[in-house]
């Protein structure tokens, strides 16, 4: 593996690892029902809980890696090659879109999860009860296994695509194909020169002796 792949793969790794170690975090400490207390008959007291900033810091820790990963790798449709390896093409192809899908997903999650953790008293009336808002189960934990899934097929992606890179020799240019290049030599009006094929013989080869015929071998005339 080259060292730029390296440090691409380390990077996103730790940061996707500490995405997810984040969100589980998030999700151990969010608040729960039971821990709201009732201070009058329209106010809730929350208590203090770490779950905000774990939320953010997985939310910001996924769109780092996943920025990485795309400054990475440039625009997909600039990389393609047509003389790559087709499955590692369709491979890359695959992982991106699906690590974008997964990443907006996880990164939703994470926002609103932190989100609705950070209330402040306020109740809301439902068919005449009063109900406080909390984090459902699941949510920090749903987000962290995305972010997961996001961080890990953006790697592949990212292999996948350098992969299939240096497997064929031809690429594509945004919205086409690169220009033919002639073998030849340009002179200065653009025209192509051509190169001969077959070497120019020498003059001793080219060069023949003198045939000697018979004089009774053709017909003289004699002209008056």
């Amino acid at each position: 593996m080259e060292r730029k792949a390296l440090l691409v793969c380390s990077v996103v790794g730790v940061l996707g690892l500490l995405s997810v170690a984040s969100g589980f975090g998030a999700e151990a400490t969010r608040i729960k029902g039971s821990q709201v207390q009732f201070t009058t008959t329209t106010q809730c007291a929350y208590p203090r809980s770490p779950a905000l900033g774990l939320g953010l810091t997985a939310a910001v820790s996924l769109m780092l890696a996943q920025v990485i990963i795309n400054i990475a790798t440039g625009c997909i449709c600039c990389r393609g090659s047509p003389h790559s390896s087709h499955s590692n093409w369709t491979l890359a192809l695959v992982c991106f879109f699906v690590s974008w899908f997964t990443f907006v997903v996880a990164f939703l999650l994470l926002l609103t999860g932190a989100a609705l953790n950070d209330q402040h008293g306020e109740q809301s009336m439902y068919f005449g009860n009063y109900y406080c808002y909390v984090v459902k189960p699941g949510v920090f934990a749903g987000g962290a296994l995305l972010a997961l899934a996001s961080v890990t097929l953006g790697i592949l992606y990212y292999l996948a695509l350098n992969s299939a890179k240096s497997g064929g020799s031809g690429s594509f240019l945004c919205g086409g194909h690169h220009p033919p290049t002639t073998t030849g030599p340009m002179n200065n009006s653009g025209i192509a020169m051509g190169q001969p094929q077959f070497p120019a013989q020498s003059s001793s080869t080219t060069t023949q002796d003198p045939v000697f015929v018979h004089e009774d071998t053709y017909m003289r005339r004699q002209f008056t």
